[in-house]
């Protein structure tokens, strides 16, 4: 029996320094994950355009951080709340996309949310972003929560107080942007929602007009985006579509205003930006993918005929027109940069992405991130 229980230990502790020495040759990249609880109860218009105008330049700023001299990964996740076409079963809670780094996809759930008046429950949906989302054990890994709405903090069966211990078990850090009067946030709780797990407390006026500062170097960039467009190969059963997705966000960034093309030509020129799953091109770079399992007939027409050794050459092709034409946006976009920042008045922004950009390059030094 003492010879079975020695047996038993030891191979135990050879699984455990198996598992150990897996995950030193394999560490987890470190990741920055934003969960977004938007209010999208009715006047709530304006909190949503901004959330939709500003996606790219937050996506664009996160894009430069660094932890441990790496470049950690960009995850976003996104709920609604405080919506009457919401189920009252569910808090008029629903999450409208997990974490995610697909951030075309992010977009298009941005621009299908809608408003209507309803009761807007933020320990709730706190609570709810905790239990659903995987936030796993990394420690360092960067974990938010932005919540944005104008109701008091205080409603609903779920006391934010409770949701907050539950945030600091997970170490996930509550940011609270009030869209209306400081003061008023502060009577009404946000400031001490935030102040539980050591996040910030913002005020911002939602239905601010949002200032797009042009430059003369928009007209190129959008063109060189257009190009971009061009070095994209689609492949596997959803390939089409999410290559058709990937215009159709280019055509909501559009509507908009065309620095926002601008913006998201930038977000799309940076490494936060891949889509191994459709295109093959960033595809080549997964370690699992491999061309002998591609099926070329989910191909477009013009390649399917073709030989692997002909197709890898097209593929070589396109990396590299992609990488010209992507270098040659970043060294425009400093020059935008530059010129914007000599227009732009000296005067304190009061939007959600000032808000949310500032929370997260202050709250990142207490994990050695930086910029």
């Amino acid at each position: 029996m003492k010879n079975l229980s020695k047996l038993f230990i030891v191979l135990l502790t050879l699984q455990t320094l198996t598992i150990f020495a897996n995950n030193l040759e394999n560490p987890k990249k470190n990741t920055i994950k934003v969960a977004l609880l938007l209010d999208t109860s009715n006047s709530m218009d304006g909190l949503i355009n901004q959330a939709k105008t500003q996606l790219w330049e937050i996506v664009n700023q996160l894009s430069y951080a660094k932890c441990e001299n790496e470049n950690p990964d960009l995850q976003i996740a996104l709920y609604e709340y405080g919506n009457d076409n919401l189920s009252s079963r569910e808090g008029y809670i629903r999450q409208v996309i997990g974490f995610s780094s697909d951030l075309d996809e992010i977009s298009e759930k941005l621009f299908a949310l809608t408003t209507n008046g309803g009761n807007e429950f933020c320990g709730e949906v706190i609570q709810t972003s905790l239990k659903q989302l995987e936030w796993g054990n990394n420690k360092n890994d960067l974990k938010l929560i932005f919540i944005a709405g104008n109701e008091p903090f205080t409603q609903g069966k779920i006391n934010y107080v409770d949701a907050s211990a539950q945030a600091n078990e997970q170490g996930v850090t509550i940011n609270t942007i009030f869209c209306g009067d400081y003061q008023t946030g502060v009577y009404g709780k946000w400031q001490d929602g935030a102040r539980l797990t050591n996040g910030d407390y913002m005020a911002i006026d939602h239905n601010e007009a949002i200032v797009h500062i042009a430059s003369p170097y928009d007209d190129i960039i959008i063109q060189l985006n257009n190009q971009l467009n061009d070095t994209y190969i689609y492949y596997g059963a959803q390939g089409y579509t999410k290559m058709q997705l990937q215009s159709t966000q280019d055509k909501n960034a559009a509507e908009l205003n065309e620095v926002v093309v601008v913006k998201r030509a930038v977000s799309k020129s940076n490494r936060v930006y891949k889509n191994a799953s459709w295109d093959l091109v960033d595809a080549e770079d997964d370690k699992n993918f491999s061309y002998e399992k591609l099926d070329k007939k989910s191909l477009p027409k013009e390649l399917q005929s073709k030989s692997t050794t002909e197709l890898k050459k097209y593929v070589a092709d396109k990396r590299k027109e992609r990488t010209d034409i992507q270098k040659r946006i970043n060294d425009l976009n400093k020059l935008r940069n530059e010129y914007v920042a000599n227009k732009r008045k000296e005067t304190s922004k009061s939007d959600l992405e000032s808000a949310m950009i500032n929370a997260i390059k202050k709250q990142a030094k207490t994990k050695n991130y930086v910029w």
